[in-house]
């Protein structure tokens, strides 16, 4: 009976293992990028933008080194990307009886283009959506919400490019 215990555990284990590998789960600390790159220098227009800032946040959880200055003797192991100017719209849901706007959709647009270390270049759009409620009698309150709303889809952002570098890498 004891046998059968551990059989049947061990079993367990080893079926939980195979389920978490195959479908691609993997620690957060492990590293993100290919293990042929060593860095990812990020271009923008602004070097100050809040992309920018939320990739640079989201690289350091990821433990990938790079940042905005390029590093001329990593050139070989480099990924380069490219950030295009953020842009974010408004989309109207839903008004008060009185005719002001009760909600919005927020939406998020990003655009970059990435450079491998072999040259291949690929040019990448996604859009990160939000919803949005107004309130006008809470102004200074729903100004700090859309902040930190914006911020979060920023952060949400960093870290969809960060995946779709790893992926669209694999796929090369």
């Amino acid at each position: 009976m004891h046998n059968l215990t551990a059989i049947s555990k061990t079993l367990l284990i080893l079926i939980t293992t195979l389920a978490l590998a195959s479908c691609g789960f993997h620690l957060r600390s492990e590293k993100t990028l290919p293990s042929n790159t060593d860095y990812l220098y990020v271009q923008a227009s602004s070097q100050n933008a809040p992309l920018i800032r939320a990739l640079e946040s989201r690289m350091n959880v990821y433990q990938i080194n790079g940042g905005a200055e390029a590093e001329p003797a990593l050139k070989a192991t480099t990924i380069t990307l490219r950030l295009q100017p953020e842009k974010l719209d408004r989309r109207l849901l839903s008004v008060f009886a009185t005719g002001q706007v009760a909600e919005y959709e927020l939406i998020y647009s990003v655009r970059y283009t990435v450079v491998f270390p072999n040259g291949e270049e690929l040019k990448t759009a996604f859009e990160v959506l939000r919803e949005y409620q107004d309130d006008p009698d809470q102004v200074l309150a729903k100004s700090r919400e859309l902040n930190l709303v914006l911020s979060e889809m920023r952060l949400e952002a960093a870290d969809r490019i960060i995946r779709l570098l790893s992926s669209q890498y694999a796929g090369l």
